[in-house]
């Protein structure tokens, strides 16, 4: 049972993502559901950033939840600039102009795009 096991930090995702990106939206959602249950800023302190969409799109991630749930982001994420070109982290030509509406602030002001309902879980 999850609840007993130890919250997965925003680092070990990123490295996860790395080593296997085709999983990349279940390591991000298991991020997500860990970071809303623990409500811990804490779980993004130990993010090495770099310069890279992935990072960009991981402090947005972070950022965008610190606003859900009412908590002080930690300082790391505001370390990642915005990116040089728009990301748009669904691929699908046909949804571009779409993600840059819905794109939620968080997500804008680092190039990144992405529908308004990417962290909704069902």
């Amino acid at each position: 049972m999850k609840s007993n096991m130890k919250r997965q930090t925003l680092q070990e995702t990123k490295l996860k993502i790395v080593s296997d990106p085709k999983h990349q939206m279940v390591y991000i959602m298991d991020f997500v559901d860990d970071f809303r249950k623990a409500k811990d800023p804490a779980l993004a302190e130990d993010f090495i950033p770099e310069d890279t969409p992935l990072d960009a799109l991981l402090a947005s991630i972070v950022e965008a939840l610190c606003l859900e749930l009412n908590l002080e982001p930690p300082d790391v994420v505001f370390n990642v600039p915005p990116l040089k070109s728009p990301y748009f982290v669904s691929g699908i030509e046909s949804l571009k102009a779409i993600t840059i509406v819905e794109s939620p602030v968080t997500f804008k002001r680092r190039n990144i795009f992405v529908l308004k309902n990417f962290l909704v879980r069902v």
